[in-house]
């Protein structure tokens, strides 16, 4: 039995029809549940071996070579299962799709050692401890509500992660801003960790590149709900994006600012702007291809009642004012 520390040994033989291919591509078929990347580190480590040899990952195989991998993966999820309910929008083999609410913590950390996501899914489904991140392959913050995939195996978990890489997977987001904006528009603006506030992000022209599109989906008198899509997956990168474009998420409390009240607002819209503590951001729609069959999947998470009542308060505040203005004339 292999544990923790001991090595995991697999072999596999270079079938005859691969003579001439590079050896790491050769890698990525007899082993798809691992990334090219992790593979290519193993055979310049010497933990993946040619005919007991160890070679470059360019160099060409012959067929029929036997291919030897001893690594110690130490990846296990030591979180405890816990019975915190899911809402869960599709499950198979492969695939766990789930609506993630706000406040819900998607990883064990500091002030949150237990209560979170990988909690519950590690409750739902014991064998998610063997995967790394117990399978979960993109993350939510906390107060953002919506559509998460996870994986149940390590090869679904790999192929999905390359998806990502390849900006082959359709994520769209609701955002509900601050100001009136009047037109949609992409912003293409580099994200990297802020130099002096380790927990905000922020634009850097020494940055990892980031794109979001968007396009207006409802527009009120000082407010407008966006329908944004992310073509790039940074650590708060529609919120940093928004908060660029002088247009903060609402409720946002690293990049909105103070609370900003409309002039004239009703004492319920003010109520309702004061009361709402989290960001204005829900993930609606994930669409992926299934890493088995090949065949698309996608998932829509509906929109959390206190996200609909803040749009209700502000399509009530901007009916009020039209009407106002109408009558002045």
């Amino acid at each position: 039995m292999t544990t923790p520390d001991s090595p995991e040994r697999r072999e596999a033989v270079v079938p005859a029809e691969a003579a001439g291919r590079r050896f790491d591509a050769v890698l990525a078929e007899l082993f798809p549940e691992f990334s090219r990347s992790r593979l290519a580190a193993w055979v310049k480590s010497g933990d993946l071996l040619l005919d007991g040899r160890q070679v470059r990952p360019r160099d060409p195989v012959h067929g029929g070579e036997q291919v030897t991998l001893a690594v110690v993966l130490d990846e296990r999820t030591d979180a405890e299962p816990q019975d915190i309910p899911l809402d869960v929008l599709h499950e198979d083999a492969d695939v766990f799709v789930i609506n993630k609410p706000a406040g819900l913590v998607v990883h064990p950390g500091a002030g949150n050692a237990d209560g979170t996501l990988v909690n519950a899914l590690l409750y739902r489904d014991a064998s998610l401890s063997a995967l790394p991140r117990a399978g979960v392959v993109h993350r939510l913050d906390k107060d953002t509500s919506g559509v998460m995939v996870v994986a149940r195996t390590l090869q679904a978990q790999t192929a999905l992660v390359e998806q990502l890489s390849a900006r082959a997977v359709h994520r769209q987001y609701l955002a509900v801003v601050v100001g009136p904006m009047v037109s949609g528009g992409s912003v293409n603006a580099a994200i990297d960790r802020h130099p002096r506030d380790r927990i905000r992000m922020a634009v850097r022209d020494d940055g990892r590149d980031a794109v979001t599109h968007y396009r207006l989906r409802e527009r009120f008198r000082a407010h407008t709900a966006l329908e944004c899509r992310l073509e790039t997956g940074r650590t708060h990168q529609i919120r940093v994006h928004m908060a660029h474009l002088k247009h903060a998420i609402v409720g946002d409390p690293l990049y909105g600012g103070p609370l900003k009240l409309p002039k004239g607002a009703s004492e319920g819209l003010v109520a309702t702007l004061r009361g709402f503590k989290r960001q204005a951001l829900h993930a609606e729609t994930l669409e992926f291809t299934h890493p088995t069959t090949g065949e698309p999947v996608r998932c829509s998470a509906a929109v959390p009642d206190d996200l609909l009542a803040l749009m209700a308060a502000l399509r009530e505040d901007s009916a009020a004012h039209a009407e106002a203005e109408r009558s002045r004339r």
